[in-house]
């Protein structure tokens, strides 16, 4: 079997937390749905074990290992935060890490019922995480440019997009891509906020999970979350209490948010063909972003 075709059981991630973390292998083990890259399981009622699937690297865990520390105690809502490291081993060639578990359900599965709150929320959390970043943090390969440098991948999704909204959301696109460069020093990016992303409890937003591609650059890849997480009617609000974005940040961001809605949107479909790696849920949200951004 190669590393990828490793399954990874209940059975597995205690034998592994025997071998390293013994003081923890007596906790229950439950696994998390969800995930791509990395899977979870819940350990115990306040950890979690994230395993390395498909990453092909590393990388993103041990970015989450050496900046989440860093980050999580000036942030207003909770966040992982590593607590132990797994090595790779005969057992396991690849790196796994204990955190902190966030409780709540991720948005793909739940809904935002107080808009208003949720709004600020985000707006908040953005604020105290949008500072600028140190010359070593990392800097995203393939996210974090200006809109015009991701034309490839937007023309790789656009077929996702229904007919009768075609134009539009091309405008929207062409407007960003339009749009001024960041011109601001190199601020700390989430870089992957979209449903599955952020957890909810009480109908509004309890927490920022998924830290893997955070980055280093230009805040519009987060702000685009005022379409592609907030319930319609939302943005204006949530922009309002950010007060940190110009306007042609907030062009980019839109037409960020249309790009994350059609990989979202494109991820749904392969969900529902039953292909590798598609996700059924961010098909409906991606497609109920997408018509946030074409309102505007």
């Amino acid at each position: 079997m190669t590393d990828a075709e490793i399954e990874i059981t209940a059975d597995l991630v205690r034998d592994l937390l025997q071998e390293q973390h013994p003081d923890l292998a007596g906790l229950a083990i439950r696994e998390v749905a969800g995930g791509w890259g990395n899977q979870m399981w819940r350990l115990g009622d306040e950890l979690a074990v994230r395993m390395q699937r498909m990453d092909p690297t590393p990388e993103l865990q041990l970015k989450e290992r050496r900046w989440l520390p860093v980050l999580a105690p000036r942030l207003p809502l909770p966040v992982p935060t590593p607590v132990r490291f797994g090595e790779p081993s005969a057992r396991f060639p690849k790196h796994w890490t204990v955190m902190t578990w966030v409780p709540g359900e991720p948005l793909d599965y739940s809904s935002i019922s107080r808009g208003d709150h949720a709004a600020d929320t985000l707006a908040g959390f953005l604020k105290a995480l949008h500072v600028e970043a140190p010359a070593d943090a990392p800097i995203s390969e393939d996210r974090g440019d200006h809109p015009k440098k991701c034309t490839d991948g937007f023309d790789h999704f656009f077929p996702v997009v229904p007919d009768d909204l075609a134009d539009d959301v091309r405008a929207v696109w062409d407007d960003a891509v339009a749009a001024p460069e960041w011109e601001g020093p190199r601020l700390w990016v989430h870089g992957d906020l979209h449903p599955a992303n952020v957890v909810v409890s009480g109908g509004t937003l309890s927490g920022v999970i998924d830290f893997g591609d955070m980055f280093a650059g230009d805040p519009a890849w987060d702000l685009a979350a005022a379409w592609v997480i907030l319930p319609a009617g939302s943005a204006s609000r949530f922009f309002d209490v950010y007060a940190q974005a110009d306007a042609g940040t907030i062009r980019r961001a839109r037409g960020l948010a249309a790009l994350k809605s059609l990989f979202l949107m494109l991820m749904g479909q392969a969900g529902d063909r039953g292909l590798p790696g598609g996700k059924p849920t961010w098909g409906p949200a991606g497609r109920a972003a997408l018509d946030r951004v074409l309102r505007g």
